[in-house]
């Protein structure tokens, strides 16, 4: 589990570092900064939207008496792509994306 663990902090960043130099050559380097700034900005948007949605259901189905448990895993799901969003990065930028995006969990 330790070395899964160590190969991820490890492959991750060496692959974000590899598509954002891949990006600055094909864009430029102020597009490929803007890109990372905007994708960020969205994200973290959105997780805000989403957690408050997600926030208001769990209220919801406390009132009524009901366990929230699916609306609970959203929340820690919209939580952890909030994080990955906040990471500078395109690829974190769309795992966390794909958190955020109901269909997608």
């Amino acid at each position: 589990m330790f070395a899964k663990l160590l190969f991820l902090f490890i492959a991750i960043p060496l692959a974000e570092l590899a598509l954002l130099v891949k990006l600055g050559e094909v864009l430029g380097f102020w597009p490929t900064i803007g890109l990372v700034i905007v994708t960020g900005i969205l994200g973290a948007s959105l997780a805000k939207a989403q957690g408050f949605m997600i926030y208001a259901r769990i209220q919801q189905e406390l009132a009524a008496g009901r366990m929230p448990t699916g609306e609970l895993l959203d929340g820690l799901l919209i939580l952890i792509g909030g994080i990955v969003l906040l990471t500078p990065g395109l690829l974190t930028d769309l795992c966390g994306f794909a958190l955020l995006i109901p269909p997608l969990r």
